[in-house]
């Protein structure tokens, strides 16, 4: 048969039931397959649409939720736990002598693991009895009776291979309680403690010196509860404030030096290896209980007393004793924790001290201490400064600077730290400016936010110049600027100030150009009352970021605006007086401050910003003069940075002269500010204080301030 022709084709297509059948069948084929596709892609986009909303959402959840203080995740499980359950007691029985902490001192060589395992096993094999047995009592009651029968003669005991720990009050060859309940109290009096300190001195005796621990240890807890067992403080009683003075002092003192005579260690030694060297010979066995009871005593009494006074010398002598750390973690542990707090909420000598304790420790355990210390340190920072008042700004710049000084031990351990706390930092300032939500600009606007801010910022500054911190530069100027941007406001114009001391700070340690003009000259053209108002009230921008608004209105908001522009000015001019390129930096300011000029009517104000003008212009003139006679074209780099570097180092320029006599001009008006209200500052600071519940109780022996939380 022949190929038909188009006409019969197309009647085919037209009139023939099994052509038609087939053409329905392919279409609804193709419509079905096209369907499944579309809901396909419709629910991927709903899948990725929501799952882009969730991580959103999530990462907001996380930038409101997360503090500063919280980006650094530590175990906190063993801060207060010990290597064993001991009260510290050391045993005075001549016929016994001190021997070293067994089950602590396998565990510390790796033994502790074999018997942690093999231990696991017993309990799970005890526990597959104990089921079996609870179903063999439901199973058969009368074996249920005859058990407890059994039960009701028993004698409760304690086995003594099971509980036994060299630490505890019961072995090491401690006294007991007498079966009759009485205890066998010692007095210390100051006779004895003298013939003590002379037995030791003169015939190293051990027997003595442990007498001697023990009433340092009663010391050490004077004052504290009862914690219901029987411990030294029951044990021994002290006769008077001279025995207890007598005590405290003869060990502190002499302690370092007896151990180390006894050890045959140099008083210079204060290398982690040496200690870790003795752990295995048998002097040290026989000192190890002893040195850890010294030093868990004078551990307790740091975190227990309150006079000043001891807590510093406590702190010097412990410095001496840092090495014997290395076998005690556990302690280490617990005077990292106690260190920091002193450090943190101390005063004066007592922070200083504290500070060198952390530091110490910081370089003689540098691989294992370190970063607990930085984390520590820099919660303990966060924590301390959420307000700020005047009588506190200089702690927490001590807080600040100690701060950094640890952390320039190690620059590439801290500086990952650094990056961690400036990108939350970072993530927190994008938050705020892309949902505009009144929690997230309040955080960015806080003294918290603030302080972390100026300690990244000197940690740059101080660093930069030796170490590649580029990275960590770069972050921080966007995040100041992204802040600047954020609080445009005349109410925020002293967290601008600070922002822009800090471009200022940074760009002079880095050598970077950082403009700042355009931030400054913001300030001249705040919208405020009319000029010559009335006075406002004494108000201290260093202690502050956010301006009350019945201060916007007073003569002393447009005073701060004029001369906090100009000192700002002034330093960031004064960093390129002498740099090439000075005319065309120096250009647009001027003519900004010009029309300020001219639109001022206040006198005071119009004479400072002249003079600056004047200053700025007599010295653009000098630099193009002298940049007319240079031969070098703009692209040697060399010849550009000594330009005028003979004039920078003799500094007898107007310019440098001018800089030198604001600086001077603006400290002491800060300082007469601030003088002005310290006293009023102090005493709120005082009620403040008065309206904090005190949970601690304070003893006093002979001026000896010793105190036990409730």
């Amino acid at each position: 048969m022949g190929k038909l022709g188009k006409k019969a084709r197309k009647f085919a297509k037209k009139n023939l039931q099994s052509v038609l059948k087939r053409k329905r069948k392919v279409k609804s084929f193709f419509k079905k397959k096209s369907s499944k596709r579309d809901e396909r892609d419709a629910a991927e986009s709903e899948e990725d649409k929501t799952e882009l909303s969730n991580r959103r959402n999530q990462e907001s959840i996380d930038t409101e939720d997360t503090s500063l203080d919280a980006i650094f995740r530590e175990d906190d499980s063993d801060m207060d736990g010990d290597d064993s359950g001991s009260d510290g007691y050391l045993s005075e029985d001549p016929s016994s002598t001190p021997t070293a902490e067994n089950e602590s001192y396998l565990e510390e060589n790796g033994a502790g693991v074999e018997l942690s395992a093999q231990n696991q096993e017993i309990l799970l094999e005890l526990e597959n009895k104990k089921k079996k047995l609870e179903r063999l009592k439901a199973k058969d009651p009368e074996f249920l009776r005859f058990l407890e029968s059994k039960d009701k003669g028993l004698k409760p005991f304690k086995n003594k291979d099971a509980y036994s720990d060299d630490d505890e009050t019961s072995d090491d060859g401690m006294e007991s309680a007498d079966e009759d309940g009485t205890n066998n109290n010692t007095m210390l009096t100051s006779s004895a403690v003298s013939s003590w300190c002379h037995l030791v001195k003169s015939q190293h005796s051990v027997p003595a010196f442990i007498s001697l621990l023990n009433g340092y240890r009663a010391v050490c807890h004077y004052g504290t509860e009862s914690t219901g067992v029987l411990d030294a403080v029951s044990r021994h009683k002290i006769q008077d404030s001279e025995t207890f003075c007598k005590i405290l002092t003869i060990m502190l003192r002499e302690a370092d030096n007896i151990f180390r005579g006894m050890l045959g260690i140099s008083s210079s030694n204060c290398k982690k290896g040496t200690i870790l060297e003795l752990k295995n010979t048998s002097k040290w066995k026989s000192l190890r209980p002893l040195i850890k009871s010294y030093l868990r005593s004078t551990l307790f009494m740091l975190n227990q007393a309150t006079d000043s006074d001891i807590l510093v010398f406590s702190l010097t002598r412990l410095r001496a004793s840092i090495v014997f750390f290395a076998a005690f973690p556990s302690l280490l542990r617990r005077l990292i924790k106690i260190g920091v707090h002193l450090w943190a909420t101390g005063k004066g000598t007592l922070s200083s001290q504290s500070f060198l304790i952390l530091q110490d420790v910081a370089s003689v355990f540098s691989s294992d201490c370190f970063d607990t210390c930085v984390i520590k340190m820099y919660k303990a920072f966060i924590g301390n400064c959420n307000f700020v008042e005047p009588v506190l700004l200089k702690h927490i710049q001590f807080l600040r600077n100690s701060f950094i000084e640890l952390c320039s031990q190690d620059i590439q351990k801290s500086s990952s730290k650094a990056m961690i706390s400036i990108q939350k930092l970072a993530r927190i300032l994008q938050s705020g400016l892309q949902t505009k939500k009144k929690e997230a600009v309040k955080k960015i606007c806080s003294w918290q936010y603030t302080n972390c801010m100026d300690l990244w910022v000197t940690y740059i500054s101080h660093n930069i110049r030796d170490f590649d911190l580029q990275p960590l530069l770069y972050i921080t100027i966007q995040i100041i600027n992204g802040v600047a941007v954020l609080f445009p406001g005349p109410r925020y114009l002293p967290l601008r100030c600070k922002c822009i001391e800090w471009l200022n700070h940074l760009s002079a340690s880095s050598g970077i150009f950082i403009p700042i003009s355009s931030l400054v000259l913001d300030i001249l053209e705040y919208k405020i009352g009319k000029e010559g108002g009335k006075p406002g009230k004494d108000f201290s921008f260093s202690s502050a970021v956010k301006l009350p608004k019945y201060w916007l209105k007073s003569q002393n908001f447009q005073e701060e605006c004029v001369f906090s522009a100009i000192e700002l000015l002034t330093v960031h001019f004064s960093r390129w007086s002498y740099h090439i390129s000075f005319p065309e930096l120096a250009t647009i300011p001027v003519i900004r401050l010009r029309k300020f000029h001219a639109k001022s009517n206040t006198e005071s104000l119009q004479r400072v910003v002249k003079r600056f003008i004047d200053l700025v212009e007599q010295n653009i003139e000098f630099v193009q003069k002298k940049r007319d006679e240079v031969a070098f074209s703009p692209i040697d780099q060399q010849s550009v940075d000594a330009f005028l570097q003979l004039e920078k180092c003799s500094g007898n320029a107007p310019y440098t002269q001018y800089y030198k006599n604001v600086m001077e001009k603006a400290a002491s008006r800060s300082l007469m500010m601030n003088g002005k209200i310290s006293f009023l500052a102090q005493k709120k600071l005082k009620r403040k204080r008065r309206q904090v519940p005190s949970n601690k109780v304070e003893v006093s022996v002979n001026g000896a301030k010793v105190d036990g939380k409730k």
